[in-house]
């Protein structure tokens, strides 16, 4: 069997959720597949600066994933003789196809919370709030497929609640990267008072609770580690101006590690996510987390979280208080690493593998559509 997986957004200056999740995957898949002799793997990618950043290997170069020829991207794959493709996505083209197509959804976040990724030109925005405007053009997307994946159990039962597909949905969860070499978590002892926040500050995240926290919190420092604009920092800090709100407007990995490491909490109030990756880096390193009380920050963290209402910055502050209490922050750490145990990326590539088998072995190839 031929397996293709769409590398197309795999970024090379660094990492957003769905590169991660891409790169994450396909390299556990390379080594999965590379002990089997019948089977192939084959990259799809849309620039060759994505070649050094996946695994040895066949790749065939087709156009972005954002071009405007992208329905008929089929056209070309057809000629690579595949038998089943993998996208990290929903929106791949599948007309005239001649292969099994299975399809990504990692979350519904924008039919709640329509503002668009600002990274995101103007003709895309504007695409971006049509296609959100209704369930049909998803509907249409996912039922063209022949399986779905969702990277979470939530977000599982969001396609079914929402009817969103006719075709079988498998959870495939996210995971995150592990520095090299295990380490022991750092102790209570050698943790300063400080929370980080590693995250967009699009509105449905809900950065304004935590620096309201943060005010509430006067000997904790705050530290804000993702790129943020001028204009969303000044408003940021004209809400708690007595607030000790550190931006670091980006984060290189080892610094990112680093804090990970030695800050007393990771903190996110977000209003709606697909998963969080953030929690998981956290946790591996035995930094509790203090987080909204979502579901899917339930379905992440367990009981290894510190919940409080999404808008609720006292509360935010309170729980955060009582890490200040060695035994309290100590026993959060240790559930913290425990359940980090219960993601990555290799038992996600297998049970992607286990998907792919599946659909690929299906009689025949994909309908032309």
């Amino acid at each position: 069997m031929r397996i293709g997986f769409d590398a197309r957004y795999i970024r090379w200056d660094h990492h957003d959720g769905i590169s991660r999740f891409s790169a994450g995957l396909a390299h556990e898949l390379a080594l999965l597949m590379g002990r089997r002799t019948d089977d192939e793997l084959v990259f799809i990618i849309s620039d060759n600066r994505q070649r050094a950043l996946l695994p040895p290997g066949e790749t065939v170069s087709v156009t972005s994933p954002t071009s405007w020829r992208e329905p008929w991207v089929a056209r070309h794959l057809n000629s690579a003789d595949l038998d089943v493709v993998f996208s990290p996505m929903q929106t791949m083209g599948s007309r005239g196809r001649s292969y099994r197509l299975v399809l990504t959804v990692h979350d519904l976040i924008y039919y709640r919370h329509r503002t668009p990724p600002p990274q995101f030109a103007w003709p895309l925005r504007l695409l971006w709030r049509l296609y959100h405007l209704s369930w049909a053009p998803q509907r249409w997307l996912l039922n063209r497929s022949d399986a779905v994946v969702a990277v979470s159990q939530t977000t599982a039962g969001l396609i079914a609640a929402h009817r969103l597909s006719r075709r079988p949905v498998f959870v495939v969860p996210n995971a995150a990267d592990r520095p090299a070499g295990k380490r022991a978590p750092q102790p209570f002892s050698k943790r300063s008072r400080r929370a980080i926040y590693m995250g967009s500050f699009m509105p449905y995240k809900n950065v304004s609770t935590l620096v309201k926290a943060a005010e509430l919190s006067p000997d904790w420092e705050f530290h804000f580690l993702s790129r943020i604009n001028s204009k969303t920092r000044r408003h940021l800090e004209g809400l708690a101006p007595h607030a000790e709100l550190i931006f670091h407007n980006g984060t290189p990995e080892i610094e990112y590690r680093e804090l990970l490491a030695t800050s007393r909490a990771l903190v996110s109030s977000s209003l709606d996510e697909g998963f969080g990756i953030p929690l998981i880096e956290a946790m591996a390193e035995g930094t509790p987390v203090l987080v909204s009380d979502i579901e899917i920050f339930h379905e992440v963290a367990g009981d290894a979280a510190l919940f409080a209402p999404a808008t609720d910055a006292h509360a935010f502050a309170s729980a955060l208080a009582r890490l200040d209490d060695d035994k309290t922050w100590s026993a959060q750490s240790r559930k913290a690493v425990i359940q980090a145990e219960k993601f990555s990326w290799h038992a996600s590539a297998v049970r992607l593998l286990d998907v792919l088998d599946q659909v690929g072995s299906t009689r025949g190839h994909g309908e032309r559509l």
